[in-house]
């Protein structure tokens, strides 16, 4: 039977771990109180035994004697404790509960002391519960009134294709359901109209969608008209630039507000409501319900495990103390706000009635696929063929070595046409394979420490990468790419010309290009799909603000530490860029100095190298890692460690030092053939890819534990309508 206290780590919001209940510091307050016990009993036996020393027996009352006072504490044990309730501040209903001893224990300041932090572990659950709960119900309001807006805003375009004299409707404004997951109302139309019936229907949707704080361009206490008594009417819509084509859409936009619907042209048809825009909208408004459902799930799983945590200590408090406290105590609980309050479970309920009603088409079982997602089970087929391929690569492998000295292609005086051409291609492959697996170990890491990485990079928990399908992945690729090794030394000995069968690098990369693209719903399409899309972010990121799995792929690669800059005027984003350019400057004297070996460069060398390695050395430690703090309670570490094991830190401080100081290798002129060479340039690539994982699961945990301090366990969606400034 598993211990609750590990049921309750492997439960909890790992966010909102510092929020929950305390249960293993009350469990020490119970063993104290058990320790006291055992001292109290052990006094009175030898006190006993030297009393009675010399009498002849028992009392044959002590059976009467036993009985009741096993009836008085069985009357006495609801009095035991009190429990009393104070509100804060008049008018508020903030409380505070604190306990007060009825009855004296023989262990008293033990009992007093857990009740103290009973106390105290009641009122944190209380107040966190109340905090979050306040923020949620905002955030509902919030959301139904940019529903409201958009289902007034549809309505609007609805409206207008029914009256074709009310306004205007391009042919490229017709609705396109396809787009979008409202089955009706997706055409964008013209706010513009000819009459006073026009002009007053608009009039009075307008303003229903002011008093639902939406701001409108050129707008008035009257709305301003064109000279033929058009109204002019246009809504800022805010979408955010997180794609590029979602920037282009927006320059686009721009541009056409300023080329067509310029003031000054007053004979054109007024401003218009973009339809994309408005499925942008649609977009936006859904995810942040998901994400509202998403965070009511989270409340409510928080105040059921904070209840039984709560029961189950009381319950070990009667067994330890003999008295039965727990009754009364579980009372209170009941009555406080975190259990009594039914305002999340009622929000719940809404936000799955409006979901249902709004985007899934009355189909209730569409809404609940989005609201809650259900997570693949892991297959023991996939474990089976990690298995199967780690065993095919490592035979395969054996035969490659075998071939590689029988052939001789390794020699000093073989050709060198494989090293120069061949082997960079496969070795390029190995380098993808071992950061692969670099990946699937930190996929494994961050699962067992219960690292949320699914929420830090915004991954979908039923398409998400599991460590298993990383690892699936790597040996798949790396046994196909050590076949093709085989196949062509296979060839190579059989006498085939070499221009042939050094076209078989090319068809590996060509197939694997045909699989990364491959439409087909094979081979975890879903993961396939995200790496390209964060590729084609990190290219395009000078047009649009980076997310944080771009800018954690980017360090893999390079860095967009300017874009953020440009986005959040963050300094330190500013510092971090230096830090790259200094690593660049350093790689370019390194590798200069391999061709013009002199002192003059040997001394550039050795100054632009210690100096970006000291720069990244604290870039690492202090920045990404959050370490080298000398106040903190974990000596030169941070106060905040995952891993229970202290000295598994200062490891990875040692490891990672030797790991950046590699480049020592270049500047001591070892006297090497070529083959030689190769396969140490390579050796050297793989200490830096190796340092990259290494770097990931740290730089991934202070990330994380960044959110633990905040208590961020939702995603904070932005909203598309921007509300009025009433001033």
């Amino acid at each position: 039977m598993v211990k609750f206290s590990k049921e309750l780590e492997a439960q909890l919001i790992p966010e909102w771990k510092d929020a929950f209940v305390n249960y293993w510091q009350l469990k020490k307050h119970i063993k104290k109180i058990k320790l006291s016990k055992m001292q109290q009993k052990q006094h009175h036996h030898h006190r006993d035994f030297n009393h009675n020393n010399g009498v002849f027996g028992l009392s044959i009352c002590d059976p009467v004697r036993f009985l009741a006072s096993k009836f008085s504490r069985d009357n006495e044990a609801e009095n035991i404790i009190q429990v009393k309730r104070k509100v804060m501040e008049e008018g508020d209903d903030h409380e505070v509960y604190e306990t007060e001893l009825a009855q004296l224990f023989s262990e008293e300041d033990e009992v007093r002391a857990f009740f103290e932090r009973l106390d105290r572990e009641l009122n944190k659950v209380n107040q966190f519960y109340r905090t979050k709960e306040s923020e949620f119900l905002e955030r509902g309001e919030i959301l139904n009134k940019q529903l409201q807006i958009l289902l007034e805003l549809k309505q609007i375009l609805i409206d207008r294709r029914r009256k074709p004299s009310g306004g205007i409707i391009p042919r490229s404004w017709t609705p396109c359901p396809r787009n979008s997951d409202f089955s009706d109302g997706q055409g964008g139309a013209a706010l513009s109209g000819d009459g006073t019936a026009a002009a007053t229907e608009t009039d009075d949707v307008i303003a229903a969608l002011e008093r639902n704080g939406v701001s409108f361009i050129n707008a008035a206490s009257s709305w301003a008209k064109t000279k033929k008594g058009k109204p002019k009417v246009a809504m800022r819509i805010d979408i955010p630039a997180e794609t590029p084509a979602r920037t282009i859409s927006a320059v686009t936009s721009m541009l056409w507000e300023d080329l067509v619907n310029n003031p000054k042209k007053e004979s054109g048809t007024g401003n218009f409501i973009n339809r994309k825009k408005i499925q942008c909208a649609e977009k936006m408004i859904r995810g942040a319900f998901v994400e509202l459902y998403r965070g009511l799930g989270l409340l409510k799983t928080y105040s059921s495990l904070n209840m039984v945590a709560f029961a189950k200590i009381l319950k070990k408090f009667d067994k330890v103390s003999n008295q039965k406290a727990s009754a009364s105590y579980l009372q209170v609980v009941k009555r406080s706000h975190f259990i009594s309050s039914d305002k999340v479970v009622r929000l719940m309920d809404e936000v799955e009635s409006i979901f249902t009603k709004h985007f899934a088409n009355n189909d209730r079982k569409k809404a609940m696929k989005f609201l809650r997602p259900q997570q693949q089970k892991e297959s023991h087929m996939v474990t089976f063929f990690v298995g199967l391929f780690t065993g095919c690569f490592v035979s395969l492998f054996c035969v490659y070595a075998i071939l590689a000295h029988l052939s001789g292609i390794f020699s000093a005086n073989t050709e060198a046409a494989y090293m120069e051409t061949v082997y960079p291609v496969f070795s390029v492959f190995a380098l993808l394979c071992l950061h692969l697996f670099m990946y699937g170990c930190n996929l494994f890491m961050w699962k067992s420490t219960r690292i949320n990485y699914n929420f830090i990079f915004e991954f979908s928990p039923n398409t998400a990468l599991k460590y298993r399908d990383a690892f699936l992945l790597c040996t798949t690729f790396m046994t196909a790419v050590v076949a093709a090794m085989v196949v062509h030394l296979l060839l190579r000995a059989s006498g085939f010309s070499p221009s042939k069968i050094d076209a078989i690098p090319g068809i590996l990369l060509l197939i694997s290009i045909c699989l990364l693209i491959c439409p087909f719903d094979i081979f975890y399409r879903p993961t396939r799909y995200c790496f390209l899309r964060i590729i084609r972010n990190i290219i395009c990121s000078p047009f649009y603000k980076v997310l944080m799995v771009d800018f954690f792929m980017a360090d893999q690669l390079t860095s967009q530490c300017a874009r953020r800059w440009f986005d959040e005027y963050d300094t330190n984003h500013l510092a971090n860029m230096g830090k790259y350019v200094s690593a660049m400057v350093a790689a370019g004297a390194r590798l200069t100095y391999t061709r013009q070996s002199n002192y003059l460069w040997f001394g550039i060398v050795l100054v632009t190298s210690v100096v970006a390695t000291i720069y990244q050395l604290y870039w690492d430690f202090v920045k990404d890692w959050g370490f080298l703090n000398p106040n903190s309670r974990n000596p030169w570490l941070r106060d905040d460690l995952i891993l229970r094991n202290k000295s598994i830190y200062y490891i990875s401080i040692a490891l990672n030092v030797v790991l950046r100081i590699a480049w020592v290798e270049t500047v001591m002129r070892f006297h090497v053939t070529t083959v030689q060479w190769r396969m140490l340039d390579f050796f050297m690539a793989s200490l830096e890819v190796i340092r990259r994982g290494h770097w990931n699961f740290y730089r991934l945990e202070n990330e994380h534990l960044s959110n633990v301090g905040k208590f961020r366990a939702v995603k904070a969606v932005p909203l598309p309508f921007r509300e009025m400034d009433f001033d």
